[in-house]
């Protein structure tokens, strides 16, 4: 008779024999909201989810997109608030204390590890040494721990420096992208199993190609591969007041167009544009009426849109009469359905061809 496969067995084995080895699922337990409930719906499924703990989530844009009020701002102010400790690495020395102290963040060293790193070697160095000492903890004493590197396109390479120093300026095409690549990689493998997170940006270039005109970020094919969200922005400007009135040539802040290049857990390739307005700073409800609009839920009627929950309930208003509390019920009703039909958000993210995104 054939003696049956052990698995708990074979199990036990290969748990001793492989370092680093988990086993079973590694679905995300913790999320961390962006400030926004559209980008939170279109990245996570869930309006008040947003970046998943456990994974590396990439914001990535031309300059002033708003990557850093997000990243840096609103998503570590949302991490402290669920008692997540932050690890910010400036790598662009840009990122004044006052400036994070008007977005809400705590930067007291209880709460936040401030790093100023110029070199992609320092910055997997400190990672790797920090998971190490992380590791030797009891699972059930080990801190929830989000990262944010802002940014990655500003990282050197010791290629980079010596070229400098020698006066030569080609820089270090080469390297650079494969150590991203590695960077990224290494960070996916090392959280999978733990309560730490990485959110990094990065930035964007014009694209040569008139059949793809979308920005491309930089860092190569094999680190978009190995992040698990990506976003891409670009910046337009806000030429309206808080109540959509229009403002002329005066700027009154940025409008973000956010594009969902790449996620695991919700349709790819959706669009928000989210207002940022200098003087109030972002909505959680920007840009919110328009992707109900945009999804058929909101029906026109004259100057009027109306929305028909589940139960049947009615909400109707002119475009600017629809405050937060109707939007709020909108939102309920819309996870409702999705709970109820079955919904599972990650089916639906079947593609992960991100050919337009270089």
């Amino acid at each position: 008779m054939t003696k049956p496969f052990d698995v708990s067995k074979f199990r036990k084995e290969i748990t001793k024999s492989i370092e680093g080895l988990s086993i079973g699922f590694n679905d995300p337990t913790d999320w961390v909201s962006t400030g926004n409930y559209t980008l939170n719906y279109l990245i996570s499924g869930d309006f008040f989810k947003g970046v998943p703990m456990g994974k590396v989530t990439v914001f990535a844009g031309e300059s002033g997109a708003g990557k850093s009020y997000i990243c840096s701002g609103n998503l570590i102010r949302h991490a402290q608030e669920q008692g997540i400790y932050v690890v910010l690495i400036d790598t662009e020395n840009a990122l004044d204390e006052a400036w994070l102290h008007a977005l809400g963040v705590n930067t007291g060293e209880d709460k936040l590890l401030k790093l100023n790193m110029a070199m992609i070697d320092d910055v997997a160095m400190t990672i790797t040494k920090f998971v190490a000492d992380y590791k030797t903890l009891p699972e059930d004493s080990r801190p929830k721990v989000l990262f944010v590197i802002d940014s990655l396109g500003m990282l050197l390479t010791p290629t980079d420096v010596n070229q400098f120093q020698a006066g030569d300026m080609k820089g270090d095409m080469g390297r650079k992208p494969k150590a991203l690549t590695s960077l990224v990689r290494n960070c996916v493998n090392m959280f999978g199993n733990m309560n730490i997170g990485m959110v990094c940006t990065n930035h964007t270039y014009a694209s040569q190609d008139m059949f793809d005109p979308d920005d491309k970020i930089s860092g190569g094919q094999g680190f978009i591969y190995a992040s698990s969200i990506v976003v891409a922005m670009r910046k337009l400007k806000l030429k309206e007041d808080e109540d959509g009135n229009k403002t002329g040539a005066q700027v009154m802040g940025i409008r973000a167009s956010c594009k969902i290049m790449k996620t695991r857990y919700a349709k790819p390739f959706e669009s928000v544009h989210v207002k940022i307005p200098y003087a109030t700073g972002m909505s959680p409800y920007s840009g919110l009426f328009d992707m109900l609009e945009e999804r058929g839920s909101l029906k026109r009627e004259g100057n009027s849109y109306s929305y028909v929950t589940k139960e049947g309930e009615i909400l109707k208003a002119m475009r600017k009469g629809w405050n937060n509390e109707m939007l709020d019920k909108a939102m309920a009703d819309i996870m409702l359905r999705d709970l109820t039909a079955g919904v599972n958000t990650a089916d639906t993210a079947i593609t992960e061809d991100i050919e337009d995104v270089a």
